[in-house]
């Protein structure tokens, strides 16, 4: 076999610019590897980069393979790798980063082996393709605030009160999860009772709807010492709450804007007389170091136990098969609440 299935979009726009070919199989150069990938995940990250909103590149002339994330089967090494060996079980992250022609919609995708994670034996695939880019940015989050760990462990947030805005979401969901295994206090923010119970299920201590007129005095009476960590979805919606529950040196770890947020504007003296840090955070250009950090703490959770997926966990899975790639797009760009999921290969 010399070629896979692929979704390629060779424009910019809607779901619609999503379509299947036959591309050839590639050989992993020196440093990388060729996985045969068994579920692609779907990400906020991916629609917005297939739409152009937040495209780094213009698409290539052969096409981009959309996805930064998935889980599948160590296929092929290329010099100089260590760590990694033909049949090794796999997460992916970041795989079409720079690399418009290794996305996870794909039969077999060619990435640098540092995207690729080894996957603990008690993982399923589903679980692994759900890792990345939520899981990933959610540990950078809970490590960035003064005096943080390097790498989240249990114990390694004891005494810290942890904030979570949109802890229905992937992130959020992981953030919470992170937290509770690392030692924190955790209250979620969510928009209704539907959501609540998501975030209860990852394990938030308390959860708040952010629409309630007292939002932050439910927030206040959760965590009465105050907020230290902010892990922030919609940093210009809830800028006022954060900065009703924050303590004096608390940090908000901004991943994302809502489209609704609008500019963020800051109010100078406050933040400074709690001498508030916001620390932004973009996986794609985090150091090195701290993804290696991220990835062993993501691995450490998944073996506790700590780190789960499926609807008792509050992350529900849709699964669409590679065909309907378009139609997985447009479920994360309309909202799905949980994670969507696309079968590429069989099981193992």
């Amino acid at each position: 076999m010399t070629t896979n299935r692929a979704i390629v979009y060779t424009e910019f726009g809607a779901a619609s610019v999503l379509r299947q070919t036959e591309r050839e199989i590639g050989e992993p150069g020196p440093g990388e590897v060729r996985v045969r990938v068994v579920v692609s995940g779907v990400n906020p990250t991916d629609w917005k980069t297939r739409t152009g909103a937040t495209a780094m590149a213009p698409v290539s002339g052969e096409g981009q393979v959309p996805n930064q994330d998935g889980a599948g089967i160590v296929d092929a090494v290329g010099a100089g790798v260590t760590g990694l060996a033909v049949g090794d079980r796999v997460w992916l992250v970041m795989a079409a980063y720079q690399r418009p022609g290794s996305g996870t919609a794909q039969e077999f995708t060619v990435v640098p082996a540092e995207r690729a994670v080894p996957l603990p034996d008690a993982a399923t695939f589903e679980a692994g393709a759900s890792l990345g880019v939520p899981a990933m940015t959610a540990h950078r989050a809970l490590t960035v605030h003064e005096g943080a760990p390097a790498r989240l462990a249990p114990g390694a947030l004891a005494g810290r009160n942890v904030l979570v805005a949109g802890g229905a979401g992937a992130v959020g969901n992981a953030a919470i999860q992170l937290a509770v295994w690392a030692g924190a206090r955790v209250v979620a923010t969510v928009s209704s009772p539907e959501k609540a119970e998501l975030a209860r299920r990852a394990g938030a201590h308390h959860v708040v709807n952010y629409r309630d007129a007292d939002a932050a005095e439910q927030v206040k009476a959760a965590l009465p010492e105050g907020v230290d960590v902010v892990v922030e979805v919609a940093a210009a919606h809830n800028a006022e709450l954060n900065l009703a529950v924050l303590r004096s040196g608390g940090t908000i770890a901004v991943y994302a804007n809502d489209s609704s947020g609008g500019p963020l504007d800051v109010d100078v003296r406050r933040h400074m007389v709690l001498n508030v840090r916001y620390q932004f955070v973009l996986l794609y250009t985090v150091a090195r170091e701290a993804l290696r950090h991220g990835a062993d703490a993501v691995n450490a959770a998944l073996v506790d136990g700590a780190l789960r997926f499926g609807e008792e966990a509050g992350v529900p899975f849709h699964e669409f098969p590679l065909s309907d790639t378009a139609a997985a797009h447009a479920a994360v760009e309309s909202g799905a609440i949980g994670k969507v999921l696309i079968r590429v290969s069989p099981r193992g």
